[in-house]
């Protein structure tokens, strides 16, 4: 009797069981596993060379608006190089490769010191490259013959004897190998991989995290150094920023992290002695360099240095890199001008320092806001503003040829002046770069801590055949300025226009100019004349001037009885007292009553200073009008009662540096060194290994067979295969593959 045991119910066969270490093993040191952290690192620093890193983060809302600026925050996108997840990756990177190389090694090395001279005779006969033949020669010479032939074209070579047994018969199995070093070629390549990621978690933000981390630092976000955010001296590895003044010294730098920023002080201090910066023609510095001088208190040494960009300074461990320059605290002597008073109130200069402590002001009101309700903060200030003023030049010639005549300054948008006064990408055509001298940048804060910016020129400007002063002002950042011109007088300075535009404030100076034209213009034996023009001229001026309360439209959303002024004052006059047939003949009269009184005002600004009274017949006076009466127009609209014009300032520069402290750096440069050897060992050097299998025939001579393998199959493999099978057989081979 037997029993039949059918083969689907018996067990499955048992796999050793294998432990958790050994699977984590397995998992962390295989290819699928160090691929796949590659490629997310490599998509994490696409990202982190698209998104600029470490701005402001009001730049990236600007950027990707408040909802996804949050989002990419949380994600630490910012600050990509530096976060946790990245740096953990990292860190299994270097761990996964590193275990891979451990697996892997030993069997490289195994097979990179052995000929594998053991193969069998037959085993030759598999190989696609593959001769025999015999010939006449007796084994021993045909042994050496071989040999050296192989020892010569370079082959590492090793014989083995055999002895006849049952696995075969007696000979010599001649093995060489060429090209080993292919074998090292992946040892290197994953080697390099390894040293490049621990240099960039050594240079990284690793150990300044973990210090961090260790001590219970707590960063601080701008102001002035908390109690406990102060790294060692003895940093290992760091890189900060180091903002030094001309005339001063410091040895204490701050790294930026995700929270906030840490104080790294340096071993030494810096002195800045003198700042360098030369420009382009484009106005864009070409080289700025740094004189400092190193002050070592441990080894009582004061040594001087030249930092310029890409030729950093590295001393006692610690490489100065020149990253920028910004104001240093410069001195700016202010003058302010009353654009709402009869003269100028408060005539003293008013200094500032860029990036210092506000201000307040003094002053009067003007429209109900004083000037002492106003703060100055200076921002900024720019020895050299080089700009295209061809753009301006162009589209004022392309005016006047469609107009028939000359310059027309009403004709000008002053929003458009940005165009032109912008960067350097202009539009095709002849560019007319031209240095337009200093320019200081401030902003006037008021009570409830809103802030207006200004930006105004030192020099006038040549724009449109006229001399110009610009004023610059803005309501926030993100738009342009919009400059108000103002024509310079005779000794090319503010003054003019300036008296100008006081004596239209005063009730005073505007009824004897209204008297004085009233005389001009009318004959003297017409005194009913010399009066209504004289009355016609003071209705404009005090319109003008915006000294009369006009009834506003119902609906048009200005309260009634605002203050105006300007040419806009004498529109909405127009529009409320003239029928609408009569209106084009009134306005271009009442402009030239206007022109004509502003001219007899102007000369009674001139009397008061003490200076002569200008003909209307110069065309310089008809041009400065012109552009006076059109720039008074404007200023009603300025949104403060007093303009800053730059009188002087005493330049102060400041150099950021970047200090660093890098151990990883002769890792990573190892590392490229290494990873450069092994690809290219691995792509051009080709591994190539040949037998010759040496027997002796009964008759003195000596058969042969050989073969050759290479890791890569190509024609150089046929080739050089070829070239053995002949120098060993020669025409003596009778099978050839």
């Amino acid at each position: 009797m037997s029993l039949a045991v059918d083969p689907s119910s018996a067990p499955a066969p048992r796999h050793p069981s294998r432990s958790p270490g050994r699977e984590l093993t397995e998992l962390l040191s295989s290819m699928r596993f160090a691929i796949t952290l590659l490629t997310v690192i490599c998509i994490a620093s696409a990202i982190g060379t698209v998104v600029k890193q470490g701005e402001p983060f009001v730049n990236y809302v600007d950027q990707f608006g408040p909802f996804w600026a949050e989002v990419f925050g949380a994600m630490g996108l910012y600050r990509i190089y530096g976060t946790y997840w990245f740096l953990v990756i990292l860190a299994f990177l270097v761990v996964s490769t590193s275990l891979c190389i451990a697996r892997n090694a030993p069997k490289i090395l195994v097979d990179w010191r052995t000929h594998k001279e053991y193969i069998r005779e037959k085993a030759l006969q598999a190989f696609p490259h593959k001769a025999s033949g015999t010939l006449s020669q007796p084994l021993d010479v045909v042994r050496e013959h071989v040999g050296h032939l192989l020892a010569v074209q370079g082959w590492s070579v090793k014989t083995q004897q055999r002895q006849a047994s049952a696995n075969g018969e007696a000979g010599f199995m001649i093995a060489a190998r060429l090209g080993a070093a292919n074998k090292l070629g992946y040892i290197a390549a994953h080697s390099a991989v390894v040293l490049v990621c621990l240099g960039g978690l050594f240079d990284g933000d690793l150990i300044v995290k973990t210090q961090a981390w260790l001590q219970d630092l707590k960063p601080f976000k701008g102001g002035m150094e908390t109690a406990n955010s102060r790294l060692s001296e003895n940093n290992p590895a760091y890189r900060a920023q180091l903002f030094v003044p001309e005339g001063q010294r410091s040895n204490t730098a701050v790294i930026g992290l995700d929270q906030g920023m840490l104080v790294q002080p340096l071993p030494f201090d810096i002195e800045l002695k003198k700042f360098i910066v030369d420009y382009y023609n484009t106005g864009m510095p070409k080289r700025f360099a740094s004189e400092i001088v190193i002050h070592d208190a441990k080894h009582k040494l004061d040594k001087p240095f030249t930092v310029e960009v890409n030729h950093p300074v590295t001393y006692e461990g610690v490489t100065i890199f020149q990253s920028s320059f910004e104001d240093g605290g410069s001195v700016v002597h202010l003058r302010p001008h009353n654009l709402t008073g009869s003269r100028d109130e408060g005539v003293d200069l008013i200094d500032g320092v860029v990036g210092g402590e506000p201000r307040q002001l003094t002053g009067t009101t003007a429209g109900g806001q004083t000037a002492a309700s106003l703060r100055l903060e200076v921002t900024g200030l720019r020895v050299i503003n080089v700009e295209d003023l061809s753009a301006a030049q162009r589209k004022s010639d392309e005016k006047a040829a469609a107009s028939g005549g000359g310059n027309d300054v009403r004709g000008v948008n002053l929003s458009e002046l940005s165009k032109h006064l912008g960067s350097g990408a202009k539009a095709p055509g002849e560019k007319k770069l031209v240095n337009i001298g200093p320019s200081v940048t401030y902003k006037l804060r008021d009570a409830a801590g809103q802030a207006r910016e200004f930006q105004n020129y030192m020099a006038p400007v040549q724009i449109d055949g006229q001399t110009l002063f610009l004023l610059g002002v803005r309501d926030n950042p993100n738009e342009v300025f919009r400059y108000l011109r103002v024509p310079a007088d005779e000794n090319m300075s503010l003054q003019g226009w300036m008296r100008l535009r006081q004596a239209l404030n005063d009730p005073a100076a505007r009824a004897e100019a209204a008297k004085r034209f009233g005389e001009s213009a009318a004959p003297a034996d017409k005194p009913e004349l010399q009066q209504q023009l004289a009355t016609s001229a003071q209705r404009s001026l005090d319109l003008f001037s915006g000294s009369v309360r006009l009834k506003s439209p119902a609906g048009d959303g200005q309260p009634e009885g605002a203050l105006n002024g300007g040419l806009q004052a004498l529109s909405d006059f127009i529009e409320q007292v003239v029928p609408p047939e009569q209106r084009e003949h009134t306005s271009s009269t009442l402009i030239r009553i206007l022109n004509g009184a502003m001219f007899e005002l102007w000369n009674i600004s001139r009397e008061r200073a003490g200076l002569p009274p200008q003909p209307l017949e110069q065309e310089a006076a008809r041009n400065f009008m012109t552009a006076a009466v059109l720039s008074i127009s404007d200023s009603m609209f300025y949104p403060v009662p007093m303009v800053l014009t730059l009188d002087g300032f005493e330049q102060r520069q400041a150099s950021v540096f970047q200090v660093t402290r890098t151990p990883g750096r002769n890792v990573v440069y190892l590392g490229c060194m290494l990873l450069i050897i092994g690809v290219f060992a691995m792509l051009y050097i080709r591994e190539r290994r040949v037998w010759v299998w040496l027997q002796g025939d009964s008759q003195g001579g000596t058969r042969v067979s050989m073969a050759l393998s290479s890791t890569r199959q190509t024609l150089d493999a046929d080739r050089e295969f070829d070239r053995l099978r002949d120098a060993v057989l020669g025409h003596h081979a009778d099978k050839a593959e």
